[in-house]
């Protein structure tokens, strides 16, 4: 499974907005600048974001975009719904779909949704804050003493 640029696109760009925190009013073009994501594509991405409910805009000056929501609030599956719409690695769980030649035999189609579900599910339990904030590295485990071994200082 890969992300369309799109997508990927949208999560990059909730992640600039999660970190400017409601500092200073946030526009397209400042995204796209901030992020390298061309001028059009990041308007088009801040306007689907806003229909699906995670970016809001206020109008005026001193406008512009902030989070709808607090960043640890928004999930990645939330971000990619916003723009690819339903999570799903194949097409033949959605409803009133019929376009698939294996559809009357097939065996697996019954259980690509817990599978679906899965993907969904880990998608789910990434937050937006964890992906805007420094990369937590863990610390290397101490190394323990070896039986009569002296530590001096």
């Amino acid at each position: 499974m890969r992300l369309s640029n799109l997508a990927d696109y949208a999560v990059v760009l909730m992640s600039a907005a999660a970190r400017q925190c409601g500092s200073v009013p946030l526009h397209a073009a400042m995204l796209a600048e901030q992020t390298g994501i061309p001028g059009p594509t990041a308007q088009k991405l801040v306007s689907q974001l806003a229909r699906a409910g995670l970016l809001v805009a206020s109008r005026g000056s001193g406008g512009g975009v902030r989070l709808a929501r607090p960043a640890a609030a928004i999930s990645v599956a939330d971000i990619i719904e916003a723009v690819e719409g339903p999570i799903a690695l194949t097409s033949c769980v959605a409803e009133g779909r019929h376009d698939c030649s294996l559809e009357g035999s097939c065996k697996v189609q019954p259980h690509w949704g817990v599978v679906n579900g899965a993907v969904r599910g880990a998608l789910q339990e990434i937050s937006l804050a964890s992906l805007s904030g420094a990369p937590k590295h863990p610390s290397p485990p101490p190394i323990p003493a070896l039986a009569g071994d002296e530590i001096r200082i």
